[in-house]
């Protein structure tokens, strides 16, 4: 059963008022850049440095996707989350998990879209200048 642990941020964020803004693949992970509805002059940024798998969803689609079994821990407009037991990290290739592995399943959750990862590291948050 897919089971959903919060992690927290440091940061204030409503989930359900932000979005992903950037996203930047690095030589050895990801930075994806969210919108801090009550700060428009920074944004929360999500870092990866260790290689990652990505999948970025709009609204539509996660509403459509369904899972084996109901899902447990979600929280209302909480943003970050360690997911356990979910169908994306289930079917990613194995030879990939062996190799960078092992390998945990984050997801970031906004009122428009998601961005699962799927990473031997973990993520770091930050409160950064948004690029004008």
């Amino acid at each position: 059963m897919p089971t959903y642990i919060p992690i927290e941020t440091g940061v204030p964020l409503r989930a359900v008022a932000s979005d992903l803004l950037a996203f930047v693949w690095k030589t050895d992970g990801i930075a994806a850049d969210f919108k801090l509805p009550n700060d428009p002059s920074h944004v929360l940024r999500v870092s990866f440095d260790r290689p990652c798998i990505v999948r970025l969803s709009d609204e539509m689609a996660i509403s459509t996707e369904e899972e084996d079994t109901p899902i447990d821990g979600l929280i209302p407009n909480h943003f970050a989350y360690r997911l356990e037991g979910a169908r994306f990290s289930r079917f990613q290739s194995e030879t990939w998990k062996d190799v960078f592995g092992p390998a945990t399943h984050y997801q970031f959750v906004t009122g428009w879209g998601c961005m699962d990862v799927l990473s031997g590291g973990s993520p770091s948050f930050s409160m950064v200048a948004q690029a004008s």
